[in-house]
């Protein structure tokens, strides 16, 4: 048996004795350990900070008694928010946002079926959940109304307020 070297039949063949400091290899095994470590970080990051880019806020809306539940929301300012609408009444209803001028359009007679090409308004069926984004303004604009402008929905209280902060 060699004098550097001990093996024992329970714990198998010792290893062989580390490299000196500086020696070939080394860098190279540091290096790694630093990449895998940064990786590493660099994922745990991602998972705790929330990214813009992974997509829009969404906010769930649902109308139900020719109401819109939240009727209240708050927004960043220029964010882009993903409204997903979902109708639990047995009639149909629209989903409009946009400033005042947008609703006293629509109140006037503008026709009341929306694919949804516009953004910001959607028809929704009854029992139908229909998806609409929009992007709001800077701090300090005005608040954004949305509502529905189905015959006497906006007059009966179907509608809410999108506050910027």
């Amino acid at each position: 048996m060699a004098p550097d070297r001990v093996s024992t039949a329970v714990d198998g063949p010792a290893a062989p004795p580390a490299a000196p400091p500086g020696a070939p290899g080394t860098a190279r095994v540091v290096l790694a350990a630093a990449l895998a470590g940064a990786a590493l970080a660099g994922g745990v990051a991602w998972l705790v900070t929330p990214d813009r880019a992974a997509g829009p806020t969404t906010i769930a809306v649902t109308a139900h008694h020719s109401r819109f539940e939240p009727d209240r929301i708050k927004v960043k300012p220029n964010e882009t928010v993903r409204f997903v609408v979902h109708n639990a009444d047995p009639i149909d209803h629209e989903f409009i946002i946009g400033p005042p001028a947008v609703h006293e359009l629509h109140e006037r007679g503008t026709p009341h079926f929306h694919s949804g090409v516009t953004p910001g308004e959607i028809t929704v069926p009854a029992g139908a959940t229909v998806e609409t984004s929009w992007t709001f303004g800077p701090s300090g604009s005005s608040n954004v109304l949305y509502g529905c402008h189905l015959a006497g929905h906006w007059d009966y209280g179907m509608h809410g307020l999108a506050t910027i902060r």
